[in-house]
């Protein structure tokens, strides 16, 4: 599973630090805290019809990591609204596209780990591109990896780093394996994520997460759950051993970039793989979960979204603490 150029972002252009440009001329300082040690918090986000999914619980998960890691300032979410929307207009962008936005710790007077060394303040970027979700509804295939996700005393999953190392070790096996991604688990050898999306299982009609013990609070992950207690479908957070991946049907990726996939197969191990069935082709309520959140990201006026025009007093306007009050829907399932 390679991603694939779009052409329509050959002449992109991107923020960085506020100045708008070409994506060839576009710069980041070598003295920037993320070149000089991936010092930087970010987030994924998804723009549909001038809409953007969750943008404020997105924009509030950036500065609670950005508080988790010190920085002395965080813009506002009005002023990083603001720059989104430059962005996008820039590009003429209103539909299908993906954000990534990132907040550095900023430049340094010098090279160097202190964080006391960052004395110009935060560099916000922002990279909009056109970009369909990178999982599709055909089925995909995990390997279980070697690289284990880092508990909690060695680096907090509720901050959003920059620091994809290990996530990045785990894809490089999942290359070599001839698998589309990796599973990854967490030291004590419970079921994490894989090493882009969360992970959802269904097995009896139930749909199982694995705790955040080891990987982040999804939004999305969130929003799936949201549902299922909505509408009564059982749903549990537990510890999963790769034991429950021989489920009856299995569900991932719910990143903003991924978007939702059947998982066809998962292969324990590198070499000699033994390789699962995982019911390709069953339905379930549990099944229909996803498929509801899958309507709910193309129809988006069916969740709270935060609209990328006027914020209308009415309709969730911001206010300084960067909230906004939430429109409401009530999700339904496609027959």
């Amino acid at each position: 599973m390679l991603q694939q150029f779009d052409e329509r972002n050959r002449d992109l252009i991107v923020n960085v630090g506020g100045r708008l440009g070409h994506r060839d001329d576009a710069g980041v300082s070598p003295f920037d805290s993320a070149v000089q040690g991936g010092d930087a918090v970010w987030e994924g986000l998804r723009l549909y019809e001038g809409r953007i999914f969750k943008l404020v619980e997105h924009l509030d998960r950036l500065r609670s990591s950005a508080k988790a890691l010190a920085f002395v300032e965080i813009p506002t979410h009005e002023a990083i609204i603001a720059e989104i929307r430059r962005t996008l207009e820039a590009n003429g962008m209103s539909d299908g596209v993906h954000i990534r936005l990132t907040l550095t710790r900023g430049v340094k007077y010098t090279s160097g780990m202190d964080p006391r060394l960052n004395t110009a303040g935060p560099t916000l970027i922002v990279l909009a591109e056109w970009k369909a979700p990178v999982y599709g509804r055909d089925g995909l295939t995990l390997v279980t990896s070697a690289i284990r996700r880092p508990p909690p005393d060695v680096m907090d999953p509720k901050i959003h780093s920059a620091n994809l190392i290990p996530s990045i070790l785990a894809k490089i096996e999942a290359n070599a394996a001839g698998a589309d991604d990796a599973l990854m688990l967490d030291p004590r050898g419970f079921v994490a994520e894989t090493n882009a999306t969360h992970i959802f299982i269904a097995r009896k009609g139930e749909l199982a997460t694995p705790r955040v013990v080891a990987c982040p609070e999804g939004i999305t992950r969130a929003t799936v759950l949201e549902i299922c207690a909505a509408n009564a479908i059982p749903h549990r957070e537990a510890d999963l051993t790769l034991e429950d991946e021989d489920a009856d049907d299995q569900e991932g990726g719910d990143r903003q970039h991924g978007g939702q996939c059947r998982v066809d197969r998962a292969h324990d191990g590198l070499v000699d793989a033994q390789v699962r069935l995982l019911g390709v082709g069953r339905r379930s309520a549990c099944s229909d979960v996803l498929r509801v959140l899958a309507h709910l990201t193309v129809e988006p006026d069916l969740r709270p979204v935060a609209d990328l025009g006027f914020f209308r007093d009415d309709g969730g306007r911001m206010n300084a603490s960067g909230h906004r009050k939430a429109r409401t829907a009530t999700p339904r399932f496609d027959s």
